[in-house]
């Protein structure tokens, strides 16, 4: 993504509405109607209303608050013995609503609002029982202290550089709209946070370790020429001249916060201790932390890194597992069994970005030492590609220097498109929406219903490619944690790749496939979509609705039905589950962690689309 000058489209701001006034509609196109809180002069009150607004739509998704009648929300806070008054500035049918400052019950007029750490801790305690309150207010504290260095960054310095999929990658400031602390990164310090962030536009050199061949694992099915490379030439090739590696050992790139931090476990230690490991320094040029923080980037490089990182990130420690090294190398081997070829005959426009090789270390005993691993991704966006993340195309943030107004780079494109042709916003907006289903929601679709994989498709690990006008024309799916085989097809599978799921451990029984896909894909990417077009007020999302209604028909029971079930489950069932994040960080669950049925809390939900 290049640097785009603000648009010449104007979006008064007016005066808060009033309470009693009743809620504001739904999400009408035009401008805003109160003085939105995310752009205050100050970076660290934009910061904590962000913060504020994630943890009430939190609240009202996952404990099914009604829209209330009078324009004010209503959280009762018995466990505290008071209430919370929320003036509701917009109230979205998929949760993407907007809210003023909230206020303690009877508290009098002058009397400061609550702000995110008050809000944490008024939530919290309302919480079932064994709920860590303390730990939802510090990540919640230290999310907002982030976010407000990089709206005070990015406000002196919007400008994105040359590359348009690195600026992409690194535009998500606020982060995950309906997370309660989503740029939560505790054990990082500011030195640190300046290098490693993607906020800040980061980068660094990895730090080199050399890997002894009898403590070695690798697997690899990267191939250039019809031929295999091994994972060790792929990594010795990425580290470029100068490294002083030892004859036939591996050379192991690592994060330098994850190499520190590993350091310091005995198993890690005694490694180096026996001379199985030795620590080469950094090296290399500079690569470039993406959305996801710990996956890397270097424009024009054949492959990203998607290292280990200990941090603790939304809801989740970083670090890869073994058995996700081997899904991404045995779904690169699915995908070339004579899959992919019929995929892209139905979708040509659409692939998986790959993960073909992974290198690691094991004990003397052969048991996986955590941390000390590196997923190689196949790179293939050229800088000048118009890729991006759904989450980085839809996140607001500044366009000019100085500037506090927020605009998506969705916002921009549909902006521009209008100036073009000439047509309504609303309008753009529409076919741009409708483009989008077909380019990027068909083929995943297709995938589940022809082959029984199912695709942890949410807005981060989706990618829209755009053409030269700006319209959605192409799509790529990545992350090798994210897949999804369907139980009822394991014969289907294992007839194309034998021996398929025993080290990846990727079967779940179908009703955990079609609950975590019905909310990746459908909640959290599509109608996530739907709500950012609404808070930008670039189309009314039940027109979005609507036509996301008539796509799932099509889907389900068109001249070109796909065998997936999900159109059909989106349209029928009255209620969704969907992922509570906002319960999952009261209970301290780890996503990575244990069986994929209870790594995170899902509660159900109405359903906008019934």
């Amino acid at each position: 993504m290049t640097s785009h000058p603000a648009t010449t489209e104007t979006f008064p701001r007016q005066r808060t509405r009033q309470p009693g006034a009743g809620p504001a509609p739904a999400d009408p196109a035009g401008p805003l109607e109160y003085p939105d809180p995310l752009e205050h002069p100050d970076p660290h009150t934009a910061a904590d209303a962000a913060a504020v607004e994630n943890l009430l739509r939190c609240w009202a998704r996952e404990q099914n608050l009604a829209a209330p009648g009078d324009g004010i929300l209503r959280v009762p806070l018995p466990a505290s013995g008071t209430a919370l008054h929320v003036p509701v500035h917009s109230w979205s049918p998929t949760g993407r609503h907007r809210f003023g400052p909230p206020r303690l019950a009877g508290a009098p007029e002058d009397a400061a609002p609550a702000d995110a750490l008050t809000v944490a801790a008024l939530l919290g305690r309302e919480a079932p029982a064994g709920a860590d309150i303390t730990d939802l207010v510090a990540r919640v504290a230290d999310s907002v202290r982030r976010t407000a260095g990089f709206l005070r960054a990015r406000r002196e310095r919007p400008a994105d550089g040359p590359d348009r999929f690195l600026a992409a990658e690194q535009a998500l400031l606020l982060g995950h709209p309906l997370h309660p602390a989503p740029k939560s990164r505790e054990g990082l310090t500011e030195a640190e946070s300046e290098r490693y962030s993607p906020e800040l536009r980061g980068a660094f050199p990895l730090h080199w370790v050399a890997v002894a061949p009898s403590v070695r694992a690798a697997d690899s099915a990267w191939t250039e020429r019809g031929r295999p490379v091994p994972a060790d030439r792929l990594t010795a090739r990425l580290a470029g001249p100068g490294l002083p590696l030892p004859d036939g050992w591996a050379a192991l790139p690592l994060h330098p916060w994850q190499l520190r931090e590993a350091r310091q476990r005995p198993d890690v230690a005694a490694l180096f201790d026996a001379g199985l490991l030795r620590d080469l320094g950094a090296h290399g040029p500079d690569w470039h932390p993406t959305s996801s923080v710990r996956t890397v980037y270097r424009s024009g490089a054949p492959a990203m890194l998607k290292l280990s990182l200990g941090l603790s990130i939304t809801n989740s420690r970083r670090e890869n597992l073994r058995k996700e090294l081997h899904r991404g190398v045995e779904v690169h081997r699915l995908l070339r069994t004579g899959l992919v070829g019929q995929w892209r005959a139905a979708h040509p426009c659409f692939d998986i970005v790959r993960d073909p090789a992974w290198l690691a270390v094991d004990g003397p005993d052969g048991t996986p030492v955590p941390g000390l691993d590196v997923v190689i991704r196949h790179n293939p966006f050229r800088p000048s590609d118009d890729v991006s993340c759904v989450a980085g195309l839809v996140s607001p943030r500044p366009c000019a220097p100085g500037e506090t107004a927020l605009r998506s780079r969705l916002a921009e494109v549909v902006a521009r498109l209008a100036r073009r042709t000439g047509r309504p916003r609303g309008a753009v907006a529409a076919e741009w929406f409708l483009r989008y289903l077909e380019h990027v929601v068909r083929p995943v679709l297709w995938l589940d219903g022809e082959a029984g994989v199912a695709l942890e498709a949410h807005q981060q690990n989706t990618l829209v490619l755009l053409d030269a006008d700006g319209w959605p024309a192409g799509g790529r799916y990545r992350d090798n944690q994210g897949y999804y085989f369907r139980a009822s097809r394991r014969a289907d599978l294992a007839a194309r790749l034998p021996g398929i799921g025993e080290r990846s451990d990727t079967f779940v029984p179908d009703e955990v496939a079609d609950e975590r896909f019905a909310y990746y894909l459908g909640i959290n990417n599509v109608l996530g979509l739907i709500g950012a077009f609404g808070a930008e007020r670039l189309v009314d999302e039940r027109l979005l609705l609507a036509a996301f209604r008539r796509f799932l028909a099509d889907a389900a029971a068109g001249p070109a039905r796909l065998r997936s079930t999900l159109p059909a489950h989106l349209l029928d069932a009255p209620v969704l589950r969907c992922k509570a994040n906002l319960l999952t960080r009261l209970h301290g669950l780890d996503e990575l962690v244990g069986p994929v049925d209870t790594q995170s809390v899902y509660v159900t939900i109405a359903n906008p689309l019934h």
